[in-house]
Formats: structure tokens, sequence, C-alpha cells
């Protein structure tokens, strides 16, 4: 593990920050709304047909959020060039994770509110408006609104993380069945991430501008602050060694998350404790996954300081810890498996300047990497079709 001083690495940084100020700042609103947004209460469908009802998609296709538009679009990931483009939806503006119910109904969180896709009719059946002041409705990184999105076990309910622009952010509960936010809890500051505990008790906002994870009890709506700083909060919202994405580890319920390819932390929900274990990837980031067997995999954004830190990689991390680093090309911000577990999908989507349209597929077995262009700057990947609902 590079153990280098937070006094060097807050040097690097601060050389930088002015050339690379997305990620570390506070931020302000850094754009209006698209034209052609669909307004609330539409439904906008494109699809490759002619007309008429759009075809079943394949087994194993994707769902992709397109941040840089007010889309999400359909993928066939076994496809090349534009024949991987099944069509479209809009759903809201800038829209950020998703999560998929086991009703065939994707839970879209967006700057205007959490959309309802039907993904076998291919629409829009909702859009159900935020009950926290988010400021005006905006794209780019800092905007307000939906970020962090899961759903619980049982699928009655949706958990979002709502980002209010220079302030602290909101857990909102929606109903499913009446598609309407029946309760709001204050969390952290940009809530990317949100999970939920394996029997539904617990969920986890983990909240990037405040170095914290907030606990919320689903019996009583009480939420516990958690800091995961492993590096120290010295910076506040300058700094770059701030959380992003958390996995919960199957086997026990423990949280990880990843920081710079350095440092994994080991968050017990239970009793706030963190323990650190060394990683290898030696660069910035972002989305984390687990899978059924307890691997974990991060993806790799990039380097802060390119004299020091290694390119962006998805990490591929044994339970036992031993680590496999897959060289990507580009930034990249969230990671997915498909069902069988054979297949990493990372977007290309990264939330700040650098993205490209289009996801890496990458086979674990060979570790070979095929670039797929799809999408507006995608962000959060679903794979349709799988039975177990989460976050992205």
């Amino acid at each position: 593990m590079n153990r280098r001083s937070l006094a060097v690495r807050l040097a690097a940084l601060a050389a930088v920050t002015a050339t690379l100020a997305g990620c570390a700042s506070d931020g302000g609103d850094d754009g209006a709304a698209p034209p052609g947004s669909a307004p609330p209460g539409t439904t906008a469908q494109r699809t490759p047909d002619s007309g008429g009802s759009p075809a079943p998609a394949p087994q194993g296709a994707l769902l992709i959020t397109d941040f840089g538009s007010d889309t999400v679009t359909f993928v066939d990931p076994a496809a090349r060039g534009g024949a991987a483009d099944l069509g479209s939806v809009r759903v809201g503006t800038a829209p950020y994770g998703i999560a998929l119910g086991e009703d065939g109904t994707a839970w879209v969180a967006t700057a205007e509110g959490v959309a309802a896709v039907d993904t076998r009719t291919r629409e829009r059946t909702a859009l159900i408006p935020y009950r926290t002041d988010a400021g005006p409705v905006t794209t780019g990184e800092y905007r307000g609104g939906g970020m962090g999105i899961a759903l619980s076990p049982d699928g009655s309910r949706v958990y979002v993380g709502v980002n209010v622009p220079g302030g602290t952010g909101t857990l909102e509960v929606v109903d499913t069945q009446r598609r309407e936010v029946t309760r709001v809890v204050p969390v952290g500051r940009r809530p990317f991430d949100v999970d939920v505990s394996r029997d539904g008790r617990q969920v986890y906002a983990t909240n990037h501008d405040s170095f914290d994870v907030s606990v919320v009890d689903t019996g009583d709506w009480t939420a516990r602050r958690v800091e995961v700083a492993p590096y120290g909060t010295e910076g506040g919202l300058g700094s770059w060694l701030k959380p992003h994405y958390t996995a919960v580890r199957p086997r026990d319920g423990a949280l990880l998350l990843p920081f710079e390819g350095e440092r994994l932390a080991v968050v017990d929900p239970g009793t706030g404790r963190v323990r650190i274990e060394d990683m290898t990837a030696d660069t910035h980031q972002h989305g984390v996954t687990a899978g059924a067997d307890g691997t974990l995999y991060v993806v790799g954004t990039g380097p802060i300081d390119p004299s020091e830190d290694d390119g962006p990689s998805l990490t591929v991390r044994g339970p036992d810890g031993d680590e496999r680093v897959i060289p990507l090309e580009g930034p990249h911000e969230t990671v997915t498996l498909s069902a069988d577990g054979g297949t990493a999908y990372v977007s290309g989507g990264f939330t700040r300047d650098g993205y490209w349209n289009g996801l890496s597929v990458v086979d674990l077995g060979s570790g070979r990497v095929t670039r797929l262009p799809v999408g507006e700057r995608p962000l959060a990947v679903a794979v349709l079709g799988d039975e177990e609902p989460g976050g992205a």
C-alpha cells in the first residue's frame, strides 16, 4: 500500500485543485435543465422501431441512466455499435441512480423527482416530486435532487438520497403503491449512494461532502452519523479524500467503502466502528458493488496526482483480500454485475469532466475489456430480469 503522508497528499491536491475542482469542492449550479425535458406527468419514448409497441428486450439487457440528458436507455450488451441502443425513455432532468424492482419497475432518481419506468412497456408511469426543496432544476455534478436510490427488500418502499446544494441532504421514503413521498429524514451532505440492509431494518446514505454514512432505522426513522474518513477531514469540502459509494457485504452486513485504491473502510453499522484494510490500485475510486460470494468490485476513476497515482481501473477483490486490478481506458463511475456474475458493466459517465458516452464490458474470467458506445454520460446501470433489487 502507498503510505504517503496526508501532508504530502494535501500538497499534491492543492496543486491540481484549480483545474480539477469538480469532486473536491461544494460547487454551485452548473447548467440549466436540458431542452425537451419531459415535464411532470408526461411520458415520452424513443425506440429504433418505426412504430407500435417496442420489441421485448433480450435476455440480459441493461438499463442505464443518461446523466447528461433526461432519459434512461435500454442496452443490449451483446450487440455492438448502434445496434446496442434499444431506445430511450424520458424520465426527468439529469437522472442519477436507478433501482430495479422484481415487478419490472425501474425507479430513477432525477433532479425533478423519482421516476417510475415500466421496463416491459418502456414508458414512464409516474414522476414523484420531492418534498425537500433542492432549489432550481439544473444539471451537472452539483445539481440538486435525487442521487443514490434503493428499494426495500419487499419492494414496498423506495429510498432516495436528495442533495440540497450548499446544505444538508435528506433521505426521502416513497411508497411504491401510493407513489408518493411518505417520510423525510435528514442525512448528510450530497448523498451519493443509498443502500439497504438485507433484513430491511436499516438504510445507509453515503454522504460525500460530510465524510460520513447516515444509518437510518426504518422502525423509528432515527438517523445515526458514522464518520468514515480514513485520511481525516482536513480540507473539508475542498478535500478529495471523501466517501462516494458503499457495498453491503453479504455474509455479515458490514459496509465497505474504498478510498484511493489504498484503503478500504470496513464499517460495522451497529457499533459504528471503522476498521481499515489495505488496497493496491492506487487510484481515486468511486463505484463499488459486492458479488454474492463476497467478491468486491471497485471502480478506479484515475489519478488525483498523475505523477504519483495510477490510472483508471477495476479492482476485483476476493473475500480473502487478494486483489486483481484490470486497467480501464478513461474515467468511469459505477459497476454492476451480470446475473451470472461473469461480466462487469462499468459506466463511463463519470460525475466530473472527463466522462465518455459508453460502458466498459469486462469479462471477469479473462480480464478482457470491450468498450461499448451507448447513452449520454451513462451513470448507473441495472440488469433487467435480475431478481435482486438494489441501489446504484
